[in-house]
């Protein structure tokens, strides 16, 4: 009895200080950690046999964990999305937090019967209070965890047939929710989007390393989604400097991207295959292409055999570099020019100008649903517009990347156009995004794009 009592006695005292440094300890290795208490506690060797040292060893380490991991508690209402897999919890989907919880700490989940739901990372600033990364109660969320999702991530592009430029990382959809990583050939650009995943950035740098032995890598932070989150504004080399101007080849075109300076990360690799979807429909045809950007579609248009092309973007910088992306492949049958496109369509309708094919694709023209209502006015008067443009039997190519547009919406928008255009239309194609951009069904957000080819009557 006395050697029970003294071996409680010693381990209340290794539990108090267990709880009283367990917040301190927080960025410490649980097990290293807990390994010190025990020893600090100084358990009676004498009056415990191998077997009990053992166990108490373990008890301690288990009592650790318990302490160290931070913990969130789902209210009992909440949206069933979180348990068919979504990995946002909105700060009202919450009933407990720890209060111990900073931004960017690492949590685990549970359901208000305590079930275990997950473990993701926790920002109190933000409307999205935690972004769960994981549903696997034995991940260890730690550098390897990461390193082995991108390792992840590049065996399923390898396998779907992506290996020279692709979308390496799409958030959500691979798990790694506000993590978005493109590859160009030996070079990739980074967008850390929430403060969770911003933290492990230089990991992720790492693990390209390792994987790919890159040229460059370079951070395109500079997006105003990351002040919701709490973060700044940023871009610049992950690396060492490099040339950020580069060459890419696409369908069997070369293009020169800016990663610097581009939109987004430097170029939209998520219409690569609609590129392609073009190529019968434009053979031989008088092309307008609006909202060109720097020109991908129209080249492709080019190069595919149409009798000519132009394309209008409102940005002097892009159509220079749309320009110098027609003469690198050679091709004398495009030009581009600098207009408002909404001006060029409106007036151009109005003057009775004809073409084959015209092809719309827009920017997002919404990112808040406060707004839609005027982007869906937006996204009717341009297609309204280039239907006008169209002679009868020709093509309209069109798209939306709003995400807030659902694509029951988008296919709405398009017959309510041809329907004021008094226009008869039929559909040819209607797709989302490239397979390296993968959907997951529940996910919203992870299907954005609408592709879609009509024929217009």
């Amino acid at each position: 009895m006395p050697v029970i009592a003294n071996l409680l006695t010693e381990v209340t005292c290794v539990v108090f200080v267990v709880w009283q440094d367990a917040k301190a300890a927080k960025k410490a290795s649980r097990q290293n950690w807990c390994k010190e208490v025990f020893m600090f506690g100084g358990l009676s060797k004498s009056n415990l046999d191998i077997f009990f040292e053992s166990l108490w060893i373990n008890l301690c380490l288990a009592i650790g964990y318990f302490c160290l991991m931070l913990k969130i508690i789902l209210r009992r209402k909440i949206s069933v999305r979180v348990a068919n897999g979504h990995p946002w919890i909105f700060a009202n989907e919450v009933d407990k937090i720890d209060p111990g919880i900073a931004p960017g700490d690492m949590a685990e989940v549970f359901y208000h019967d305590g079930k275990f739901a997950g473990k993701g990372y926790v920002n109190p600033k933000s409307q999205i209070l935690v972004r769960l990364i994981t549903r696997n109660k034995n991940d260890e969320i730690n550098e390897q965890f990461f390193i082995d999702r991108i390792k992840n991530c590049w065996e399923y592009r390898k396998k779907i047939g992506y290996t020279e430029n692709c979308r390496l990382v799409f958030g959500e959809a691979d798990e790694l929710p506000q993590l978005i990583i493109d590859k160009f050939n030996d070079y990739f650009v980074i967008q850390t989007l929430a403060l969770g995943i911003d933290k492990w950035k230089q990991t992720f740098v790492k693990a390209l390393k390792q994987v790919f032995a890159p040229k460059g890598i370079y951070e395109r932070n500079d997006v105003p989604v990351r002040e919701l989150e709490g973060l700044p504004q940023e871009k610049g080399f992950l690396s060492d400097p490099f040339e950020t101007k580069i060459l890419i080849h696409e369908n069997g075109l070369k293009f020169y991207i800016d990663l610097e300076n581009g939109q987004k990360t430097g170029y939209f690799l998520d219409q690569q295959d609609n590129r392609r979807a073009i190529r019968h429909i434009v053979k031989d045809a008088e092309v307008l292409g609006a909202f060109s950007y720097t020109g991908s579609f129209e080249i492709h248009a080019a190069h595919y055999g149409a009798r000519s092309v132009l394309g209008i973007d409102i940005s002097e910088n892009a159509v220079s570099q749309a320009n110098q992306n027609a003469g690198l492949n050679n091709l004398q049958n495009i030009r581009f020019e600098s207009a408002n496109a909404f001006d060029v369509l409106k007036g151009w309708s109005k003057e009775g100008k004809q073409y084959d094919v015209v092809m719309l694709d827009p920017p997002a023209f919404t990112k808040s649903r406060e707004t839609l209502q005027k982007a869906i006015s937006g996204y009717k008067e341009i297609n309204l517009r280039g239907m006008k443009l169209i002679r009868p039997g020709g093509f309209l190519v069109t798209s939306s990347c709003t995400n807030l547009v659902s694509p029951e919406l988008f296919l709405q928008i398009i017959d309510l156009a041809a329907r004021d255009a008094k226009r008869k239309i039929r559909q040819v194609v209607f797709q989302t995004q490239s397979a390296d951009h993968p959907v997951i069904r529940g996910i919203e957000a992870t299907g954005y794009l609408k592709f879609l080819i009509v024929q217009v009557q």
